[in-house]
């Protein structure tokens, strides 16, 4: 699987190329156009989705192989992540467009759950290898952090962070609204080294 984008980074468009018989998984209304012959086997029906979103479909090149052209609902930027198998991503929730099936969504991480509790929270966790297709509400910036340096995100500006980062989880205002569901009232609090990707636009989700 390949990706190539265009009309960055105000109205993001992701052309994803597949070898013969490849997948890739997205929502059935990201996708733009196909080169034809492309199967497209839909999401389960059935349980509430909210946010007006579609369920993930498959799409499957031909023999022959073929590219699909896919975007997020409104405006902004699409980046390739590439996941190269040291170490897997945590990643803000509603940023996935498209993923291959050699990506895998990994439910219950030990990390999250340690940042989280129980609950379902801001992030999910990612592992494998090939490109995840981030869909982001605006440019992408990549935050370098020097050994020893501290830096504060805000969650609904965040994207993804390698799961080795150092990173705490914390109340701006401990008397104040808070949900790990959305980020509300929170903020992350990241030890470099390391490095993390945000958006310059605030998420929509």
């Amino acid at each position: 699987m390949q990706v190539k984008t265009r009309h960055t980074p105000s109205f993001g468009v992701a052309r994803v190329i597949l070898a013969p018989g490849e997948a890739v998984q997205a929502a059935d209304d990201a996708m733009i156009a196909s080169s034809f012959g492309f199967i497209e086997v839909p999401a389960a029906r059935g349980g509430a989705r909210g946010h007006g979103r579609s369920g993930p479909s498959v799409f499957t090149a031909p023999a022959k192989g073929g590219w699909i052209d896919l975007a997020p609902a409104g405006p902004g930027d699409v980046y390739p992540l590439e996941f190269t198998g040291r170490s897997g991503w945590c990643v803000a929730k509603h940023a996935v467009l498209a993923r291959p099936s050699s990506v895998r969504v990994d439910a219950g991480w030990t990390g999250l759950q340690t940042l989280f509790g129980s609950d379902a929270g801001f992030l999910e966790h990612y592992s494998g290898t090939g490109p995840l297709v981030l869909a982001c509400a605006g440019p992408v910036d990549q935050l370098n952090l020097e050994p020893g340096e501290l830096i504060t995100v805000r969650p609904g500006f965040l994207l993804a962070y390698p799961d080795t980062q150092q990173v705490r989880l914390r109340a701006v205002d401990p008397s104040g609204p808070q949900s790990i569901r959305t980020g509300e009232g929170l903020a992350l609090d990241f030890a470099g080294p390391g490095m993390i990707l945000v958006q310059a636009r605030k998420s929509r989700n």
